[in-house]
Parts: structure tokens; sequence; C-alpha cells
């Protein structure tokens, strides 16, 4: 197989992460993929620009805006530094779009990984996955309503993953203490939904955790793994690096002022 260039990879790679988390509705508009989930993540209701345009871009930002509208969300762009995102992120800047939550996307190769066995991790079902995921993300005081609904569709996009998926818990003293979940795409393997409880932290779950999805995902004939972090997430960030993932590329959003 010929290597990829670095380009070539993070364009590989920028695919294979929507496809991980699929939108309940898509929209193609001259290169651009917009996604709509009903409000749920911003990932999955985004303009995401992934090939060159020919058409107005002014024109094309106002339509967005306007589809978006009709669904009572706002229009929220995620610009990557694949292509020059220069042009489209002035514009916004200049519409009054702020800039949020830049975001790195690392990697690492798994041809030289060595499955072993993992302490504490299992594989779930998804709706166990689902279930630690709820209460290792809950926040006291929120709308249990609101928590619901954002369940049932958080539940939705993971039933419409057509990749092969694994759902893991790291367990100690029997109940779940974090969760993850890797998606494989032909070589590739995305982690999503990295969640560790605030009170078991740093205590080495999480390294455990990913350890055995890394693992599990090379069985799975995965040849390199990546995944996304907040670049002012210091800790998440060094423990990545401590198990060898390197960036390849970046992305931000831009919002509507409010």
């Amino acid at each position: 197989m010929t290597t990829p260039t670095p380009h070539e990879l993070a364009q590989r790679v920028e695919e294979a992460s929507l496809n991980a988390w699929p939108a309940l509705h898509q929209v193609l508009l001259d290169g651009w993929v917009l996604r709509f989930s009903r409000g749920f993540t911003k990932r999955a209701n985004s303009i995401t620009p992934l090939y060159p345009s020919r058409q107005s871009t002014f024109a094309k930002v106002r339509y967005c805006e306007d589809l978006y509208a009709r669904d009572r969300l706002p229009a929220i762009f995620r610009l990557t530094t694949i292509e020059a995102a220069e042009p489209l992120d002035r514009l916004l800047a200049d519409r009054g779009y702020r800039k949020i939550d830049p975001t790195e996307v690392l990697h690492v190769p798994l041809e030289e990984r060595k499955s072993g066995e993992t302490r504490g991790f299992v594989e779930a079902s998804l709706a166990s996955f689902l279930a630690a995921y709820a209460g290792l993300t809950e926040v006291p005081g929120v709308d249990a309503s609101a928590a619901g609904r954002a369940m049932v569709v958080h539940a939705t996009v993971l039933r419409a993953i057509r990749a092969e998926t694994v759902f893991g818990l790291l367990v100690d003293e029997g109940e779940p203490v974090a969760c993850a979940m890797a998606v494989v795409e032909r070589e590739l393997a995305g982690l999503f939904d990295v969640v560790v409880h605030p009170e078991s932290r740093r205590r080495g779950h999480g390294r455990a955790l990913v350890e055995g999805l890394l693992d599990r995902a090379s069985e799975m004939g995965a040849r390199r793994a990546y995944l996304q972090v907040l670049k002012d997430n210091a800790s998440a960030r060094s423990l990545y690096a401590k198990l060898g993932f390197e960036p390849l590329y970046e992305y931000w959003y831009r919002v509507p002022k409010q």
C-alpha cells in the first residue's frame, strides 16, 4: 500500500471522522457538507467545507444561514487546516461569527502495536455504553427531559454508524469509571466519546481505556488511529502524547454572535 502524504492522510481522516459520527440528515452543497441532528453536538449540526468550491462563498453562507434557520438552529461552520480556510474564515468573522473550540486531530500508527490484556477494559453493548455515558456525564441541575431528549438523539446517531464499532468501558470495583468508542473504517480507527468520571481521573483509567480500544482496533485490522482533542485540554493532550499520538491537522468552529 502506498504511503499517503500528510495532506492525503488528513483528507482521509476527515472523511472517516464524518462517517464515524453521522448526522441525522445531510445536504451536499458545492463541496460543503451540511449536517443536521436536532442540535445534538456541534459536530453533527455544522457546515464542513470538504472540497474546493466553484460558487459564490457569500451566497452559499447566506443559503446555509437560511437553511439552518428553518430548523431553528444557528448556522455553525467547522473549518479545518486541510484546505485554505482563510477567505471563508475572514468572511464569517466580518459577519460577526465568533471562533470557538480550536481542536487538534491527532493520529498514531498501530502496525507495531502488540495486543494484550488491559486490566479493567471490557467491551459493552450499545445500551450499556449509553447508560454508562449518561452516568459519567450527568450534570446536577440539568433538566431531566432535555437530558432524555439528548440521549435519544445520541443513541440514534450511534445506531446510524455503518462502520464496525467497539463500545468500551473501564470498570473499577464493578462500576464503569470511563467509557469510549472506536469506529473502524478500513485501515482507520477513530476514538470518540472518551469520558472519565471526574473523581476517577489521574489514576490511569483513561490510558487503560484508550489502550484497550487501540488493541481491539488493531485486532480488527486498523493500521492507524485518530482522535480529536480540544487544544486547551492539556491533561488529555499529555495522555495522548504518551501513547504516541501526534498532530495531523486542526479545526475550529465559527458560531453566530448571540
